[in-house]
């Protein structure tokens, strides 16, 4: 009874929210407050300077961090790209709105061209929610939720788009593949490396600063009818092969991936300072966050950095899916704040309906909270995160604690041959000997766990493409030989599955990282 009263008390506290914060619209009617998600792709948690990146090269998003709140403990629904954006917009666990593959166990699904399908006429997504509540919506940046004209994102509630249906990967010879396209709405404008050129010797590209052109524009149009809007900037900078434009190239301590930080740094400055001078930033929530994990296989180089924790992209230790946030709304969440919340990415989406007033679908089932009682009132929510790879749960945390059910994800025999050693550049000590890791220390530093704050020449990828994790380096310590009564085989006809691994918890001294510096 407790509970129900609390939640009464939250869903009048939240109308009476709105309507404090509501705008007049063109007719004088209340307004909803603006809403802008600002997604990176491969970002880490370790590549801002409020999560201790040493160079401290992002000024703008460490003072969005100080006006603002830090959420050290958010992470994304999957480690790859396609089934965390499609978390984020539903508002569920891929496993729930079809992100997952069912040819092979424990694969992650995602959208490049080669692949024809998407996301399901049946899930209902942020934006045509929204448009209950009177908001304009816009896509910049990123789709990859299908690029056939039936997953097109205004056939599921944008307004507008500016960018493409998949990742910048390229050039290609137009023959066999073609590059990828970029649509202005439904209209082809253009296709990566031709009309949209990216360098990929030198880095150089203009994209980013395309990006946020369309972004200024959409907000100042919006502003001057008076409409709320929901922006979704997805950009793509940060993912390889990397890129930044001319005057931020060469820039950075870190390299060409710093360079595309930077410029994404003051791409966001410039959208706060719009938001200010427009005298619209009390009206609008701002959160920053990243898709998964800072890719290693990419570092360091062309990777980011996972700061503290375990391996990265494609993977479901703590690099992989632990991601930086931050959350920012002048006037309403106290500034210089740190919430040790455990949030998800799937939260914006309960979160976002929250602002606008509504409330999640009811006819299925939604995994994202409102975060509105942790940004404004510090009010901390009991509730697990779960890892999952394709259809297999690999871990989960609860509290203070992570279970780990699976680790290896590539065929029993392939570990026995100790094939990971041999694609890790290791020598293989006996047949078997291999190491498998099974528990992760979230608050401990490890030299090996974060591509680009020790760009060491020699470190080896943190990903494998066809499975979980090569256990080489990416691992903090190395059991005894597993028992040899572990399953062997594939688990489903055909195709490789999780292999190893019971499930074992450990206490990592807690999420407590400390405070990050503001």
């Amino acid at each position: 009874m407790a509970a129900v009263a609390a939640a009464m008390r939250w869903r009048v506290l939240r109308v009476l929210l709105v309507l404090s914060v509501a705008g007049l619209g063109a007719k004088g009617t209340p307004q909803p407050p603006n809403i802008l998600l600002l997604l990176m792709d491969d970002m880490g948690w370790g590549d801002l300077g409020v999560y201790g990146e040493p160079s401290r090269e992002t000024p703008n998003l460490d003072r969005m961090a100080a006006e603002g709140m830090l959420f050290p403990n958010f992470y994304s629904a999957n480690p790859l790209c396609s089934p965390s954006r499609a978390a984020l917009l539903t508002g569920r666990l891929p496993i729930r709105n079809g992100f997952y593959t069912t040819n092979g166990q424990a694969r992650n699904a995602y959208t490049p061209q080669e692949i024809v399908g998407g996301i399901p006429d049946t899930e209902l997504l942020l934006p045509k929610l929204l448009k209950q509540a009177g908001y304009v919506s816009k896509i910049v940046g990123k789709w990859h939720l299908g690029h056939r004209p039936q997953f097109h994102p205004l056939k599921h509630g944008f307004d507008e788009w500016f960018g493409s249906p998949n990742c910048h990967f390229g050039p290609y010879d137009n023959r066999a593949r073609p590059n990828i396209p970029v649509y202005r709405d439904w209209e082809m404008v253009g296709r990566f490396y031709e009309e949209f050129p990216i360098n990929t010797k030198t880095g150089e590209a203009n994209l980013t600063q395309i990006y946020l052109q369309e972004a200024l524009d959409f907000i100042k149009r919006q502003q001057a009818a008076q409409r709320p809007f929901f922006l979704y900037w997805a950009i793509d900078a940060t993912h390889a092969p990397v890129y930044a434009s001319k005057p931020f190239l060469g820039t950075s301590q870190r390299g060409r991936y710093g360079d595309a930080v930077r410029e994404i740094d003051d791409s966001v400055g410039k959208i706060l300072n719009l938001l200010t001078d427009l005298r619209i930033a009390e009206n609008t929530f701002v959160f920053f966050t990243s898709d998964n994990g800072a890719a290693l296989i990419s570092a360091p180089k062309q990777g980011g950095s996972n700061g503290p924790f375990l391996c990265g992209k494609q993977t479901t230790f703590e690099g992989g899916m632990r991601e930086p946030a931050i959350a920012w709304w002048p006037g309403h969440i106290p500034a210089g704040q740190v919430s040790h919340q455990l949030g998800s990415i799937m939260d914006l989406f309960t979160t976002s309906l929250s602002l606008a007033g509504l409330e999640p679908p009811s006819d299925r089932v939604t995994d994202g909270l409102d975060l509105l009682p942790a940004m404004l009132q510090g009010q901390l929510t009991d509730r697990p995160i779960f890892y999952y790879r394709g259809n297999t749960l690999m871990a989960v945390t609860l509290g203070q604690y992570k279970a780990h059910f699976w680790t290896w994800t590539n065929s029993w025999e392939e570990f026995s041959q100790d094939h990971w050693m041999v694609e890790a550049g290791l020598e293989a000590t006996a047949p078997g000997r291999g190491l498998l890791p099974r528990t992760e220390y979230l608050g401990s530093h490890h030299p090996h766990a974060g591509g680009a704050h020790e760009a060491a020449s020699h470190l080896p990828p943190g990903t494998r493409p066809g499975g979980e994790v090569p256990p080489q380096l990416c691992q903090h310590r190395v059991p005894e030989r597993p028992p040899q009564d572990h399953p062997s085989g594939s688990a489903a006809p055909g195709g490789p599955g999780p292999r190893a691994a019971p499930a074992e918890c450990v206490q990592p001294g807690g999420h407590e990282l400390g405070t990050p510096r503001l």
